[in-house]
């Protein structure tokens, strides 16, 4: 009895925490998701000049590696905040000249979009309860194969290539919050400012991706 006492304790510990997990998760994904897009509104009302592609990729491994670095401590939530942050400023003069070309239509479907995909995949994840552990090493291969096409297309600047990538980014992105859903809640995942990073870069990919995609199609069309 004191055996099944004490597992009992543990199953019900276990369980109190992933919920504490997932909870932090997405009141600090929340929290940052608004931060950038008020960040990427004011960049676009102040017509901010495009961040060159060279400072986008310094700035964002830079603050990622300061993020993984103060994880563990209270100054991981300003390195979030700081990350996200850029991310939307970096959004800022897109938005600001697709909404000002008019095809502000667009921008709203990639949001209805990249929002849909979110939710239908981490509801998908957090109802049936699948481990989805079995991915992690197809998606680091993937991110090998996207750095490096993504790098190429930088000095081969081919537009099939450039649509290719970002139908390749949606697909890894939403695998990604699949697998990062299911590591939060069978117990792979424990710092709720990591998951809440994997998932807010899960986002902004699918986000760019998905209006890169109807950026083109909506030209294909005139």
């Amino acid at each position: 009895m004191s055996n099944q006492s004490q597992i009992y304790a543990s199953q019900s510990g276990s369980v109190l925490q992933v919920n504490k997990v997932l909870r932090n998760t997405y009141t600090l994904l929340a929290m940052t998701l608004a931060f950038s897009a008020i960040v990427a509104t004011v960049a676009a009302a102040v017509n901010a000049p495009p961040v060159h592609w060279a400072f986008m990729l310094i700035g964002f491994y830079g603050l990622l590696f300061l993020v993984h670095k103060t994880a563990n401590s209270s100054a991981g939530i300003i390195s979030v905040f700081a990350l996200t942050g850029f991310m939307g400023y970096t959004l800022g003069p897109i938005l600001g000249m697709l909404v000002g070309a008019g095809a502000g239509e667009l921008v709203a479907m990639a949001l209805g979009g990249t929002a849909l995909i979110f939710f239908a995949l981490s509801g998908y994840v957090l109802t049936t309860k699948k481990d989805m552990s079995f991915m992690g090493g197809m998606l680091t291969a993937g991110m090998v194969v996207l750095l490096v096409a993504v790098v190429a297309n930088l000095f081969l600047q081919v537009p099939a290539l450039g649509l290719a990538i970002s139908a390749l980014f949606m697909l890894f992105s939403s695998a990604l919050i699949m697998y990062q859903t299911s590591e939060i809640i069978h117990g792979g995942e424990r710092n709720y400012i990591l998951a809440t990073v994997t998932l807010f870069v899960s986002l902004y990919n699918i986000f760019i991706s998905l209006l890169n995609l109807l950026m083109a199609f909506a030209g294909g069309d005139d």
